[in-house]
């Protein structure tokens, strides 16, 4: 208990939970986009695996980094809009096609993967370039906080960054008052000459966008290659995040920092030399409590509201 505790209460400890955190935040912000306009995107964890893949492949084959951060976005925006098309077009329950999402990233990145490496495991024989760190100017020299802030990949900033432009999306904008009212009530918004279908469209494509960024740093900048099944269910954690944070921007950031924390936190155990299968429940326990605490105060508010 007492390695545990100094191991927890460091600056190191600190600078994990931001890194593990990126790729659930990114994620979660997708789901939030997505589900103010009404739409809920359960594909995530599929848009990310994918995107994880396209990321590593564009850089190998392209020898650029940003090459394979744009394959990664236009991975995850493709097949959010075919997720979307299918819904808003032939009117495919959104659950069930999310789900087909998810189960078709887990073998077809495999298969893909296989077809340009011939091997089923990871895609450590291709040359993938590694999105790089940034250290910050004179943050960086500030005790304790510069070790826990600065040095981070660049992508754990931009989703940073993506918490403020989502919230002023959201709140200060015209499109973010058209998602938020189909969101709401989307017969009222038709009513007054908004297209439903074409701003459900753009949130589910952002969301994809979102994701797809995720997706990238799993494979760009949390590790140097693509693995199978590597996103491990941070994408159905992202959706907690996002139902935990109450639908708002600042909510579910500090949702995804908790989430992220958890998984730190299993890290943190395995270095310790905890069993492994006891380390590999802990972001999903605390998954499943977060989930709990939310529909006891979901419960309580329908009720006082009766």
């Amino acid at each position: 208990m007492h390695s545990l505790f100094n191991s927890i209460f460091t600056t190191n400890f600190g600078f994990s939970i931001l890194r593990v955190t990126t790729p659930i935040l990114f994620a979660a912000l997708g789901a939030l986009i997505s589900d103010r306009a009404g739409i809920v995107n359960i594909g995530l964890e599929g848009i990310m695996l994918f995107s994880a893949l396209a990321g590593v492949l564009g850089s190998a084959y392209s020898h650029s980094v940003i090459i394979g951060l744009l394959s990664a976005m236009i991975t995850g925006m493709v097949i959010a809009g075919i997720l979307g098309y299918f819904t808003l077009h032939f009117k495919t329950d959104v659950i069930l096609g999310g789900i087909a999402v998810n189960l078709f990233a887990d073998g077809g990145s495999v298969f893909l993967l296989y077809l340009f490496t011939h091997d089923k495991g990871t895609s450590a024989s291709l040359p993938s370039k590694v999105v790089p760190s940034l250290k910050l100017p004179l943050i960086d020299q500030i005790p304790v906080v510069g070790k826990i802030i600065s040095g981070h990949n660049i992508l754990t900033y931009v989703s940073i960054l993506s918490v403020i432009a989502i919230y002023y999306l959201l709140k200060k904008t015209s499109l973010g008052l058209r998602i938020r009212s189909v969101g709401e009530n989307p017969n009222a918004a038709q009513s007054v000459g908004i297209s439903v279908m074409k701003v459900q469209y753009i949130a589910i494509i952002l969301s994809g966008l979102l994701a797809g960024l995720g997706g990238a740093y799993m494979s760009m900048g949390y590790v140097s290659w693509f693995s199978r099944n590597m996103t491990a269910g941070r994408g159905w954690i992202a959706l907690a995040a996002e139902a935990v944070g109450r639908g708002t921007t600042l909510g579910t950031a500090l949702a995804s920092l908790l989430f992220g924390a958890a998984d730190a936190l299993a890290n943190t155990l395995q270095v310790l030399k905890v069993p492994e299968q006891l380390v590999s429940t802990v972001p999903y326990i605390a998954t499943i409590i977060g989930l709990m605490f939310y529909a006891i105060k979901e419960t309580n508010k329908k009720k006082i509201q009766e």
